[in-house]
């Protein structure tokens, strides 16, 4: 009887994660080296944390309602998902009445500090990247979270390492 090996080999994933820079930045990762992904209020993006998330996904750290906005680093998934804890502290803005210690509503993951780019993707070199048109982003362009291909990811790597045409 011969034993399987690697049944249990798991493919990475790859993600956008969007943070408003004044409240959470790829500065402020950097210097953490690892933090909570709390504060996350919308069910769509809360499935893919609390349900596809895994340790060790790659997440493209995207800098939203900045100027300029755009993929500013790596980051990868340090933690299975978690109950928010923000969801029952009062004096958080992202406190829940509706969310029970037995029964959470929200979940986070901790995310680790990978890289930051030499340079800011902006959302409009994205935009115009050919093999960047059928992004997620795109078509959910309000969600916190959105799943990525290995191939947008790459291109993305790969833009990070040119230099900006604007």
């Amino acid at each position: 009887m011969t034993s399987s090996k690697g049944s249990s080999t798991r493919v990475t994933q790859y993600w956008l994660m969007k943070s408003e820079p004044g409240e959470f930045s790829i500065d402020d990762l950097r210097k953490k080296k690892k933090h909570h992904w709390d504060g996350v209020r919308n069910f769509e993006a809360r499935n893919f944390m609390r349900d596809k998330m895994r340790i060790g996904d790659l997440v493209l750290f995207y800098h939203s309602n900045a100027t300029p906005s755009g993929v500013v680093g790596i980051a990868k998934v340090a933690s299975s998902p978690y109950p928010d804890f923000t969801q029952w502290d009062k004096a958080s803005k992202y406190f829940d009445k509706k969310a029970g210690e037995e029964k959470p509503i929200w979940f986070m993951v901790d995310v680790a500090f990978v890289e930051q780019f030499p340079r800011t993707i902006k959302r409009s070199e994205l935009q115009n990247t050919a093999a960047l048109k059928s992004m997620a982003l795109w078509k959910r362009n309000r969600l916190s979270i959105t799943p990525v291909t290995k191939k947008e990811f790459e291109v993305i790597q790969k833009l990070a390492s040119k230099t900006s045409l604007a």
